[in-house]
């Protein structure tokens, strides 16, 4: 795939997933060696596959399908490397990326609305908010997308018309944890009939949110998640790793890159997903905004030999200061999309001599990289990771020393 002066070929797939011609125009769903013709047809090449899902193109949940293994891996690899390039970095190594295979989803976030006699239940076309009523889907675990169908056939009786719902589904450890958003039982029959849809159905926990937050219908023992062999109780809505063995590649990369640190801060700990994935000698400070989950995560390190403070901190408003910072080895941050900017301002002056960076957007991970570049920092590795697969997504685990 290199490049070429012929200005109808497919040379590279950009950021948001078109394919990019030589003289520089985005062609929608074409792979890398493809050719455009002289009406402007596509000519498929050799890294140009048959999508495996008969809602591709039609279903926002997936937009690369169309690409082979290997031009996949290379869009993944660009994706950090072109987002490092646009802040002048370059990082001196950048592993292959680690990409989840199909039907290993743990968590989705459906729409469903009432249209007519029918009712559509699946995500959102692409580019817009038409509902694909999913009738196939390679992404998501087989427990999550066999509850569709009778979760079509429930809400198809209690659903208003044109009232679209919220549907998120997740796997713990009971089994399938579903919310219902925009949603609230009228009168005694309709709980009633919730709850024997979720024995039916087995569900771990069924719940749902009319506009006041969650309300549990259904949960015949706590709902958890186990984490490094550690039992957490799972609030509503809380985040987890889409995938388990995605999840499994960015703790093994973080592992990697923070080594046998002693005293070491987690920022944006969540459930404790990384906490709780350091050795039993290290002693880990987690800080996590979500009163929730850092309640959920304090309990479990209560219950276990393990050397762990847990802070409620919102560390947008209030990130760890200097002075806070040098009392660590090593920190370890895996902030929201939007990254982390008052705190890397504040770790760029720091002492600290190991900083795992953990993202889900390379863009935002790039400019606080540069920023911690231009204090003195070295970034060593990169570790890309494609947990939704399909998409134009990638997280990348990262590591920086003085």
């Amino acid at each position: 795939m290199t490049a070429t002066a012929d200005p109808d070929l497919i040379i590279r797939v950009a950021a948001k997933g078109d394919g990019v011609t030589a003289d520089g125009r985005h062609i929608a769903f074409s792979a890398p060696l493809d050719r455009l013709n002289s009406e402007g047809g596509l000519i498929k090449g050799p890294h140009h596959v048959e999508p495996p899902c008969r809602h591709f193109q039609s279903c926002g949940g997936c937009s690369l399908q169309h690409l082979d293994n290997e031009s996949y891996t290379q869009f993944l690899s660009d994706r950090v490397v072109y987002a490092l390039e646009g802040q002048g970095l370059v990082a001196e190594k950048i592993h292959p990326p680690q990409i989840s295979q199909p039907k290993s989803r743990i968590r989705a976030s459906l729409r469903a609305a009432k249209l007519g006699d029918q009712l559509r239940l699946g995500f959102s076309g692409a580019g817009s908010h038409r509902i694909v009523d999913l009738q196939q889907c390679e992404i998501m675990a087989p427990e999550l997308f066999n509850l569709l169908a009778p979760l079509r056939n429930f809400l198809k009786k209690a659903a208003r018309r044109k009232h679209d719902m919220n549907i998120e589904m997740t796997l713990i450890d009971q089994g399938v944890d579903l919310l219902i958003s925009n949603y609230e039982p009228e009168g005694l029959e309709q709980r009633e009939a919730l709850s024997a849809f979720a024995q039916a159905n087995g569900l771990a926990r069924l719940s749902v949110d009319g506009g006041y937050g969650p309300e549990t219908q259904w949960e015949p023992e706590p709902a958890t998640v186990t984490l490094n062999g550690t039992v957490v109780n799972f609030p509503h809505s809380s985040f987890l790793q889409p995938t388990r063995e995605g999840q499994q590649a960015l703790i093994a990369a973080m592992r990697k890159a923070i080594g046998d640190a002693r005293l070491v801060a987690d920022l944006f700990a969540g459930l404790g997903t990384f906490t709780l994935s350091l050795g039993a000698e290290q002693k880990v400070y987690a800080a996590e905004g979500a009163r929730d989950a850092i309640g959920a995560l304090k309990l479990a390190a209560n219950h276990s030999t393990r050397q762990i403070f847990c802070e409620h901190r919102d560390l947008f408003r209030r990130p760890l200061s200097v002075d806070e910072l040098n009392r660590f080895n090593a920190v370890i941050l895996d902030p929201p999309r939007a990254g982390a900017r008052d705190q890397i301002l504040q770790l760029a002056q720091s002492d600290v001599q190991k900083i795992c960076y953990i993202s889900c957007n390379p863009a935002s991970f790039a400019r606080d990289a540069k920023q911690l570049c231009e204090a003195g920092y070295r970034l060593d590795q990169v570790w890309p990771v494609g947990q939704f697969l399909w998409s134009t997504h990638v997280e990348l685990v990262s590591s920086f020393t003085r």
